[in-house]
């Protein structure tokens, strides 16, 4: 049975803007929407918005800034959440750290509170997922989705994909691609009552080291930042699992997940044993669910590359600046990362990555635009997602107030929606 057949004879709800997927993306999606005029409507399988930040548990706030000089590359929505949780103040040029640590129950109640203050445009379901899509001639007709109530579908002038693994664009039948093999997969974990030293990394090191030598842990990535604390003087946050497998099957989902957090026992109990620092450390956390880096990308009116972001090309029709490093992990070795820790310039992100070719009233924004593998590196992080997923909600709002297609929206009038709400371009 295919995805469109189950979106016969449900009951229908009529939108003029669907968000799927509440991540850092999502968010700043629906957000943008319902605050320019749009009836919105944004789903999320979780209890809570986040994604990355707060499902998965890695809290850092990854594309802001540039690495280097601290300078603030991102405005508009970002920039307000860092305000709302005290880490900005109005004005700010820098940040003293490039990649803010986020703290995930205070970004959770900021943006409840920043949803509910549009409730008059905006309508959040949590626990829903998209469950099917109809479409054709290049146009989305229905989204199905699943919850406590059943499945219903719901038909929108526009749709924003912001499920990270681009399912509304692939079960809708827009192009997709994969790249093979793809980045492995984490499960983050959350250690506390740790007595912190200026020698505990390499200590740690060892003993991941010899876990994994003796198979009792499988691959893993380790660098010199894992002595950083995170929340709390004595807690450490752990991205140090690297499962193989593809987010998009559930039984790989699973199985990474198993295996996760069968490596965060496994390491805090040899930690416990081994580095005295660790003797009175217990596991806060794992997850709540497995991390993924990469699976689908659109196929776009244009694919950003890495020759892109080296040369800090411009485009007209650019709608937020990417500032992260090209962040790619192996999946097939263990040990220290090798990203390219080359610190680009802002570079521009064209609209066009958000449109996939071909399509009339779809849009993506997240880590599934249209971007090669090694693009999609530096772009896919939490900040740079966030800031896309704004660049989307604004030109989806703008596209049903004047009744246009969103790809044909006038670049100018998009950027000065954008610019209007505090983003940075050029």
């Amino acid at each position: 049975m295919t995805h469109t057949q189950f979106a016969a004879d449900l009951p229908v709800s009529d939108v003029d803007v669907l968000v799927a997927g509440g991540g850092c993306a999502g968010f700043g999606a629906a957000l943008a929407a319902a605050r320019g005029g749009a009836r919105t409507l944004l789903v999320e399988q979780s209890g809570f918005i986040g994604g990355i930040l707060t499902r998965v548990g890695n809290p850092w706030f990854d594309g802001v800034a540039h690495l280097t000089t601290g300078r603030i590359a991102l405005g508009g929505i970002p920039i307000e959440v860092l305000q709302r949780l005290g880490l900005a103040e109005p004005e700010q040029t820098h940040l003293d750290h490039p990649f803010l640590p986020i703290d995930p129950e205070a970004f959770k109640h900021v943006a409840d509170q920043m949803l509910m203050e549009q409730h008059d445009n905006l309508d959040v379901l949590f626990h829903t997922s998209v469950a099917a899509v109809r479409a054709g001639a290049g146009r989305v007709d229905e989204v199905v989705l699943a919850n406590k109530a059943g499945l219903s579908a719901v038909r929108a002038k526009v749709t924003i994909d912001a499920t990270g693994d681009g399912d509304v664009a692939a079960w809708a039948g827009a192009p997709v691609e994969r790249s093979v093999p793809m980045q492995p997969l984490t499960l983050h974990f959350r250690v506390g009552n740790v007595e912190e030293t200026d020698t505990l990394t390499p200590r740690m090191r060892e003993v991941v080291e010899d876990l994994h030598e003796t198979g009792a842990i499988g691959l893993y990535f380790f660098h010199a930042e894992h002595d950083d604390f995170a929340h709390a003087p004595d807690e450490l946050v752990f991205n140090i699992t690297r499962i193989p497998g593809d987010g998009t099957d559930p039984a790989d989902l699973t199985a990474a997940e198993m295996r996760g957090r069968k490596d965060a026992h496994v390491l805090v109990s040899a930690w416990r044993e081994r580095v005295p620092e660790f003797r009175n450390a217990y596991l806060i956390y794992s997850g709540p669910s497995v991390g993924v880096r990469e699976t689908r990308r659109i196929v776009g009116d244009y694919q950003l590359t890495e020759d892109d972001i080296r040369s800090g090309r411009r485009f007209e029709d650019a709608v937020l600046q990417g500032v992260f490093y090209v962040d790619v992990h192996p999946s097939d070795r263990a040990g220290t990362h090798d990203y390219d820790a080359w610190t680009p310039d802002p570079y521009d992100i064209p609209f066009r990555t958000l449109l996939p070719r071909g399509w009339d009233d779809l849009l993506v924004a997240g880590r599934c635009h249209s971007a090669t593998r090694r693009a999609a590196g530096s772009s896919r992080v939490t900040a740079t997602a966030m800031a896309m997923g704004q660049a989307a909600g604004t030109a989806a709002a703008l596209a049903v107030a004047s009744g246009s297609r969103v790809r044909d929206l006038d670049t100018q009038t998009l950027q000065n929606a954008l610019r209007a709400d505090g983003v940075i371009l050029n």
